[in-house]
């Protein structure tokens, strides 16, 4: 299985559509930030360019999305935010859409209690897909979470003046739950990997400027996680 995940879109997808394999991805996820301080007439111009190129598509908002598109999303059958899917019975994965409060008042922020809440209620949900499963087939499903806003004090949440502005609510659930991997975005500048504990955390920055992670899962849930 391949999954090909981008976000920070803010109404620019670049050229997403050369991205290797993409129209024949498995899956293709937006981590969130598809606007700039956008609607859902916004988001449908997003959404269409990507459903184009590729028709299995889950998405989320970010803290730049009006909190409308996220009932869009959920019309759509696509949304993650709050929320989680069993694909293909290979691979769960959980969303936490938004941001923790930033100094700009952006549309969609959430204090960390209420990320914390978000956290807890997709994995709830997770938790009740992979229980789903059959007994000996359960430990092979990995469990992604896609989480706009990047853990605090992390090389994922620092500004260029060199502060930590991520969620300490996202990093209390990734410490706690320890999912195999963690696709994040928000800061823009601050693209790369770092790990908690065995969680791998991948920023790819912008896809308008070229960023994605590619996600490719084999057979007895072996995942493999690559910023591109």
């Amino acid at each position: 299985m391949k999954i090909i995940a981008f976000g920070d879109i803010h109404m620019s997808l670049g050229n997403f559509a050369k991205i290797p394999e993409i129209s024949s991805a498995d899956l293709i996820i937006l981590t969130g930030d598809l606007t700039n301080y956008g609607s859902r007439r916004e988001a449908r111009e997003i959404l269409n360019q990507v459903l184009a190129v590729n028709p299995h598509v889950l998405a989320q908002v970010g803290n730049l999305d009006e909190f409308e598109i996220n009932a869009y999303l959920d019309a759509l059958n696509m949304n993650i935010h709050g929320q989680a899917r069993l694909f293909r019975r290979e691979v769960c994965l959980m969303g936490c859409g938004g941001s923790n409060p930033t100094p700009f008042n952006t549309p969609t922020e959430f204090n960390e209690k209420e990320l914390a809440h978000t956290l807890d209620q997709a994995y709830l949900q997770a938790q009740n897909f992979i229980e789903l499963a059959e007994p000996l087939e359960r430990h092979k499903i990995p469990l992604i979470l896609v989480s706009h806003t990047p853990p605090l004090n992390t090389a994922l949440d620092r500004l260029l003046d060199g502060n930590h502005v991520g969620s300490s609510a996202v990093r209390t659930f990734i410490e706690r739950k320890q999912p195999p991997l963690c696709i994040t975005g928000h800061i823009h500048e601050a693209k790369g990997s770092d790990h908690i504990g065995e969680t791998l955390i991948l920023n790819p920055g912008m896809i308008g400027k070229g960023g994605w992670v590619e996600i490719v899962i084999e057979n007895k849930g072996k995942l493999k996680a690559t910023i591109q």
